[in-house]
Parts: C-alpha cells; structure tokens; sequence
C-alpha cells in the first residue's frame, strides 16, 4: 500500500515487504513535527533531540524531513533526519525590494516550518512579524464555507503579519480572501497543488516556472522563465498603460470642456453685429451676423486632426508612479477642468481682441492688427483653438510636472506636429467663402499677413499660463489633500488594523524573542 504526499497531513506512507526476511513494516517520510506524533508519548528522548536538531538547523535556514518505520510490535521509531537546502530564488530578494519601492507590500506564505520561515524572512528582509498558523481561520468542517466575519476577525492580523508558516491550503486561500474582503488588490505566486485555491481567488494569480498543472491551470499568469522579477517588469508595464490612458482622459476632458465652454458662451456673449465697423471703413460685403459660431467644416477638421494625433498618444514616453494606480475621478475632472478652463479663457479673450480690431486705441491696432474682416476673425478663431488643443495634449501628458520636464515620445512629437502645421497651412489657405452661412478668409489673403504668427505668439504664451495653473492645481491638491489625492493608491491600514498592532506589538516582540 502506499499513501502519496498530502499537504494537509504533511507525511507520505508506504508499506515495504522485505523480500530476503519476508517482514512487512510500514515507511514515512515528512514533517518531523507530524512523524514525532507517531512515536509512542513515552519515547521523550527522541522528542526532544529531533527539536533539538530541527531548530539548530532551521535557524541556519536549513531544511529537513523525517523519515520512520515500524518494528515487529506495530510501533513507529524514528531513524533520522533528512536535511537540504532550498534556497530563494536568486533574483527573489530584488524582485521583493523592487515591489516595496513601488508601493506593493509583500507577504510570505508558506507550508515550512516556523523556524525556516522567519530565517528566509530574515534573509529576504521581509519582516520580523511571522506567524504559525495558531490563529488563522479554518473552513467549516461540515459546509466547507468561509467565517462569516472573515474581514473583521481576521483583517488586522493579516495586514499585520509579514508572513505565515506551516499553514495549511485552505490558510492561504482565506488569507487572499481575507485580505480581497477589506477591499486590497491581492496577487498571489505559487507552483504548488497546496497553491491551487489561493492562486484561482487572488485577483492576480501568478504560477511560476516549472509549476504543477494545477498551480498553471489555477493561475491568470504563468512565468515561463525562472525567477520573479518579470513580475516587476509586468507592474510596470501596466502602471505605464494606466498613465497614458489616464493622460488621454485628462486632455479629452479638457479639450471638451474648452470646445464646449467658448462656444457656448461665445454665442451668448459676443454679437459680432456690434462690433462692425461703419460703413465708410467696412471691408466685407455682408453684414457680420448677430452671434458668433463657426462652420461645421472646421470643427470637423478641428475634431479629425485632435482624434489622429490621440492615437500616437498609446506611444508615449510616460513614468510610472511609485504608488499603485487607482482612479480618483473627481481629482482628474478638477484637474482636466483648470487646463481646459485657461484655454477658454485664451479663446474668449482673443475673440474680443479680435472683433474690436477696428476699435480706436484697441489692442490688435496698437500691435498692428487692425481692420480685421469678419472672415478672417473666424478663421483665426479656427486656428486658435485648433493650436491650443494640440498644446494642451502636451501639458496634460507631464501630469503634476512642467510640460518640459518630460519630453514626448517620437511619434506623438510627429503626430502633433503634423497636426499644427496642417491646420495652419489650412487657416492661412482657406479660400474666401461662406460654408453654413459664416463668411470665412484664409489668414494669408488679406492684410496683416502676420496674423498667423501672432496667434501662434498669443498660443505658446498661454500654453505656459495654462501648464502653470496645472502645476498650481496640483500643489494645492497635494498641499489640502482634496479628494483624498494624497492616498490614492497607497495602502492605508483601516483603524481595526492599526488598534491590532497597538495591542499585539508586544506579543509579536516575544514571539520574535522567542523563536
């Protein structure tokens, strides 16, 4: 007969015949605490020299198993001790310390003794505060099911701990459970059967090289390449993905907001029709209308060229946090709303300068831009927002950083590029005419010829006010901490947790002593 390793039980048992004697006895290897509880109670000798020895060796990090026989009489005795070494991956030290210093926090979990457990935490720098599996929760023996109040009972040991020893699978699956209860993101790494529940209930499963079929079945991902530390390069990769898509959403915020904003309230606000000249001066052939819009062909090609140079942004050369990314919606409206809220105010205003060009002692006529025809106002106004939503995708990718401290990467440096001159060889080629109504004049048919440059002189400067408003809103977020901004991402121990470890700190210390 023989019983094959279980996880649970800890030991393998087989029964031998003796061909030469014919003498049957039975085998078993396993944990030494397991085999020494087959020993008759009054074998104290043996007790006490395997723990003993099991102690001295697992405190050098070295590992053993015990192996056992019965004699004629039925009754086990022990024959020795097996050792080996089972050292932690090369790479798993840095792959550890890479982890902490991008916000994850690390756990060691495992089915070793206690004493192995705490030298390998010692060794991997991992913590002091290791645990047996005492005071870990258990499935219901009859319904299989989780305590009712894992979360509560057992969160702040969990969050307190740096690592569990000699636990059991349905430990580590309600560890991972326990730790998704409180709200925490948990990925889970293991190659092991034992391994199996846990790695199917972690949000991320990660079955490493050489796992069992059902540690890979079980698992999200499955690590063809010796070592950890692709896990790192996979946090990263993500927390790149999450920046872009976090940049995208931030300028589409903002360049809506600025389209939406200036002509709503430019048609309430402005009537052109007041501010055209008399007639001994007018240069248009018709009327100026009594509010302002533009034709639907320019914001089509406004909204075409935006969408185009948005693709290269996937592209970009971004940073990743050293926190875990997480979204905080109302921090990325207010913030996509300050950027797109100076770039309304940039169009506003320009369109006022604009339309009282014609206006004695006015602005554009001191800088030599007066006598402006109506077309040529709305084609400025085309080119305006056009260059501004171009800038604007520039100060949104840098975040909480000046726009130069990043520099793009070469795809969306061209795609933006691109973008800009074609809407400016567009605005000043625009040939005279009237789609939808609106009389419309490329920038380079009619004097002042400089008009084009100016507007791009006008843009570039209020690309600065608009990248140092930004900067601004996010120091005075960070500075008050709005919308929990300065907690996003970190791991915030709840107050259960933080009253466990005041009252467990003592406890821990002894034990640590202790061992």
């Amino acid at each position: 007969d023989y019983v094959p390793f279980d996880p649970i039980v800890k030991r393998t048992e087989g029964t031998v015949r003796d061909k030469k004697t014919g003498e049957v006895f039975k085998t078993s290897k396993g944990a030494p605490h397991v085999l020494l509880k087959l020993l008759p109670a009054t074998d104290t000798l043996t007790h006490e020299a395997v723990e003993r020895d099991v102690k001295q060796l697992g405190e050098k990090g070295i590992r053993c198993l015990a192996v056992a026989k019965t004699n004629p009489l039925g009754e086990w005795e022990l024959l020795g001790l097996v050792t080996f070494l089972d050292p932690p991956r090369p790479d798993t030290h840095s792959t550890i310390c890479s982890a902490r210093a991008f916000g994850v926090a690390v756990k060691m979990i495992t089915g070793d003794h206690l004493l192995i457990a705490r030298e390998t935490a010692r060794v991997l720098e991992l913590g002091e505060v290791i645990h047996d599996a005492s005071g870990l929760p258990l499935l219901d023996p009859v319904t299989k099911m989780k305590p009712p109040h894992l979360a509560r009972d057992y969160g702040g040991l969990c969050l307190r701990a740096d690592g569990f020893a000699q636990v059991y699978p349905e430990h580590k699956y309600l560890i991972v459970e326990c730790l998704r209860e409180m709200g925490y993101k948990i990925g889970m790494t293991g190659d092991g059967v034992n391994d199996a529940p846990a790695l199917k209930r972690a949000d991320v499963g990660i079955a490493v090289q050489g796992a069992t079929d059902a540690a890979r079945a079980a698992a999200s991902i499955v690590l063809t390449q010796p070592g950890l530390s692709t896990i790192i390069d996979g946090i990263l990769i993500a927390r790149r993905i999450f920046v872009r898509i976090r940049n995208f959403i931030t300028y589409r915020i903002s360049a809506t907001l600025q389209l939406l904003v200036f002509f709503f309230v430019a048609v309430f606000l402005f009537k052109p029709a007041d501010y055209q000249p008399d007639d001994d001066v007018f240069v248009d052939s018709a009327d100026w209308p009594s509010f302002f819009h533009m034709p639907v062909l320019m914001l089509m090609l406004i909204t075409l060229l935006n969408d185009g140079t948005l693709i290269a942004i996937g592209y970009d050369t971004v940073t990743p946090l050293k926190t875990p990314e997480r979204w905080n919606l109302r921090a990325l409206f207010f913030l996509g709303a300050v950027i797109g809220g100076v770039a309304c105010v940039s169009s506003l205003l320009l369109l006022y300068l604009l339309l009282t060009s014609w206006q004695a002692g006015g602005f554009c006529q001191s800088v030599g831009l007066a006598g402006l025809s109506y077309g040529q106002i709305t084609t400025s106004i085309y080119l305006k927002v056009s260059i501004s939503d171009f800038l604007t995708l520039f100060s949104a990718r840098t975040g909480e950083n000046f726009f130069w401290t990043s520099f793009p990467a070469p795809i969306l440096l061209g795609a933006g590029c691109m973008a800009l001159g074609a809407s400016t060889i567009i605005a000043c080629t625009w040939p005279q005419s009237s789609p939808d109504g609106i009389y419309t004049l490329g920038l380079g048919r009619r004097k002042p010829y400089a008009l084009a440059f100016y507007i791009w002189v006008y843009c570039i400067v209020w690309w600065v006010i608009q990248d140092f408003c930004k900067v601004g809103a996010f120091w005075l977020i960070k500075k008050y901490n709005w919308f929990n901004f300065n907690d996003t991402g970190k791991l915030v121990l709840p107050s259960s947790t933080v009253k466990y470890i005041e009252l467990h700190k003592d406890d821990d210390l002894n034990a640590e002593n202790k061992h």
